[in-house]
């Protein structure tokens, strides 16, 4: 749903581009609470994942493609504001050196694949755990709901944006009707992979999942031969299975096979917004991207001739870039976190 450049007008962008520096700004705010000594590393590799995963398209219907939003995502494994900084400093590293999403859209884009698939999917998220059972299978099922929401929300946002600043004169009742269709479908994959990876990680390591702070296993005494829960005074906490330090690894690992490897053989259909736009004329008046002459356009390495070697290393750099980029901002918000609570600055106060 990357938006490129000549779909929407200067003004709706320009404005767009304003709220999504104000989300940005109260975001980075907001991640000081959320992050950690424990999850600040695991927020710069789930940028570097969600761009990994971003190059998976895969096939739904009608020679039509998606690929994960991230969104839901993000919000789940590291926080809401946490979410929207990730999903930005993915769509970051596309726009500018991908040439993947316009750089006059970059507000469109982060507004619309940033700031609403998080705050969609965290309030979905959070009124289903709310009443379902505080249990591993809960969360996860309140992943998948999130994230299967969270897509047409975006779509839906997308056809208003185009609705008030689109450059073509369209049927907006048919690309709304388009948009929506399609982007179910794509929210189903989105599902699946969220509800996986949220899965996998609360398995190992459920005190690193933001969304499932709180969860405890209650311990279950046998009396009379029966197996019953033990007073809630008595819970105990889950254990972690696994390292912070061998889970952090293994997931940069698991991005650069997927990114360096598995993206070749990703579907080379045209995602949801392409399809929509081609179908009904919204793509007439798109401009070339500011960026499409750098090295790594369209996700190859420029002078590689071998089209797998070229998509590998673009993948591979583009895994290292967004880790690199990502960890740096995440550092920098959790070390202004810590300067704030130190002692110098309670004094202050």
């Amino acid at each position: 749903m990357h938006v490129p450049d000549g779909f929407i007008n200067a003004p709706t962008s320009a404005v767009t581009g304003v709220v999504a520096a104000g989300a940005i700004a109260v975001s980075l705010r907001g991640a000081r609470r959320e992050l950690d000594e424990r999850t600040a590393p695991l927020a710069g590799l789930v940028a570097a994942f969600i761009f990994a995963v971003q190059m998976l398209n895969f096939p739904v219907a009608a020679g039509t493609s998606g690929h994960l939003l991230g969104g839901a995502l993000a919000a789940i494994l590291v926080g809401p504001f946490t979410g929207v900084l990730c999903v930005s400093v993915v769509l970051l590293m596309q726009g500018i050196l991908f040439a993947d999403g316009g750089l006059t859209a970059l507000g469109v884009n982060i507004t619309d694949m940033a700031i609403v698939t998080t705050v969609v999917a965290y309030a979905v998220f959070r009124g289903l755990v709310k009443v379902l059972p505080r249990t591993r299978r809960s969360v996860t099922v309140a992943s998948f709901v999130a994230a299967l929401l969270s897509v047409p929300a975006a779509a839906v946002a997308f056809t208003a944006l185009y609705a008030v600043g689109g450059t073509t004169e369209v049927a907006i009742g048919k690309v709304a009707g388009a948009m929506v269709g399609v982007h179910v479908l794509i929210g189903l994959g989105e599902a699946v992979i969220t509800a996986l990876t949220v899965g996998a990680v609360i398995a190992v390591r459920p005190d690193l999942v933001y969304g499932a702070r709180g969860l405890q296993q209650r311990l279950r005494l046998r009396v009379n031969g029966e197996l019953v829960d033990a007073p809630a005074a008595h819970t105990a906490p889950v254990a972690a299975r696994t390292s912070r330090r061998t889970l952090w690894v293994g997931g940069l690992v698991t991005s650069l096979v997927l990114a360096g490897f598995v993206s070749f053989y990703a579907s080379a259909n045209p995602d949801g917004l392409e399809k929509v736009a081609a179908d009904h004329g919204i793509d007439r008046k798109t401009e070339e991207h500011a960026s499409a002459g750098s090295p790594l356009a369209d996700y190859g390495v420029e002078d590689v001739t071998n089209a797998r070697l070229s998509g590998g290393l673009a993948g591979v750099i583009g895994v290292g870039v967004t880790v690199v980029a990502g960890s740096a901002v995440f550092w920098a918000v959790r070390r202004r976190r810590t300067a704030d609570a130190s002692p110098t600055a309670v004094e202050n106060v």
